[in-house]
């Protein structure tokens, strides 16, 4: 298990109790009290930190490397998942994954960004950051799912598309906006999980959805905090000024009426429990699909684009002097 600079205490503690219950002792109830005592202090001290993390620490969460990845949740929430590769017009893109599944029964098409384990599959991934093609394949599958009336359940977990000039080359933005433009019109309910990190157009690509959920410790920004750092300030050293005002944690963005609502993780978050942070998305999957499902092909279209245009606020300034 790795441990991020904020977790190091709990780090600490734990390799304590680790280290006495390696111990060869004849007398267990000498240590035995002490183990119980440290793993209670653990405990205490991972309730108190994780219930008062800033928003560099969330996003720190969000990426931490043994943090569950879509295909990680695919794999525990549905059955005889079928993925399908390629976009019909160039390749196969490795960043994002998906195909047709069943979960309790209930057919869906599922996608989302999938990023590497290792430096190899890392590389093989991109990081979870898509090429045009990526975004074409994720099309395709919507396009699909439209055409047999199943719903599309999208995950969202990428620092952001590929800015590879290749990338440019081939149509990135127009890749992009045209899935924008279909998602808005698409006929079957779309259901939204941001499980890690929500980073610009490459998050939004394929997050256009009837209900937008977001797991707790995950982000979903414009930019992340340290391309605003770099802009705002020429060096990365103030992200976490950045995210503290991006505002772009779950809670910040359900006070906004951005998202729908928030899947509660494991204490430590979802990499401290990966099968109850599965358990959770599953669970708001169905309900969202319970609710969606009663609703016309029309009305699921009015509601998604009503849900994007009511988004911010705006004031009306005069030019009168």
């Amino acid at each position: 298990m790795q441990y991020l600079d904020f977790e190091q205490p709990i780090a600490d503690l734990e390799k304590k109790i680790k280290e006495l219950s390696e111990l060869s002792v004849a007398d267990d109830d000498v240590i035995s009290p002490e183990i119980k005592r440290l793993e209670k202090r653990v405990d205490e001290l991972r309730e108190s930190i994780f219930t008062n993390l800033t928003r560099w620490q969330r996003v720190q969460l969000a990426r931490h490397p043994d943090r569950p990845y879509t295909l990680d949740y695919i794999y525990k929430i549905t059955e005889n998942f079928i993925e399908i590769h390629g976009d019909r017009y160039h390749s196969d893109d490795k960043a994002i994954v998906g195909g047709f599944a069943t979960i309790d029964g209930q057919s869906v098409v599922i996608m989302g960004h999938q990023k590497g384990r290792d430096t190899e599959s890392r590389q093989y991934r991109r990081f979870g950051m898509a090429n045009p093609e990526g975004y074409r394949k994720a099309h395709r599958l919507m396009k699909l799912g439209e055409k047999f009336d199943i719903p599309v359940i999208t995950l969202l977990d990428t620092p952001g598309a590929y800015p590879g000039l290749e990338a440019e080359e081939r149509g990135q933005a127009e890749a992009i906006a045209k899935n924008l433009k279909m998602m808005a019109t698409l006929k079957v309910p779309i259901i939204t999980v941001v499980i890690g990190e929500g980073a610009s157009g490459g998050a939004i690509g394929i997050g256009m959805g009837n209900e937008v959920y977001m797991m707790e410790n995950t982000w979903y920004s414009v930019i992340s905090p340290e391309s605003c750092s770099s802009i705002l300030w020429k060096t990365w050293d103030y992200k976490e000024q950045a995210a503290a005002v991006l505002k772009l944690t779950a809670k910040d963005l359900e006070g906004m009426d951005i998202i729908d609502g928030i899947i509660k993780e494991p204490l430590g978050g979802a990499h401290r429990g990966p099968d109850q942070a599965a358990k959770a998305v599953k669970e708001q999957i169905l309900d969202s699909l319970k609710r969606l499902k009663k609703k016309s092909s029309e009305k699921l279209v009015e509601s998604r684009i009503d849900k994007y245009a009511n988004m911010g606020e705006f004031k009306k300034v005069s030019n009168k002097k």
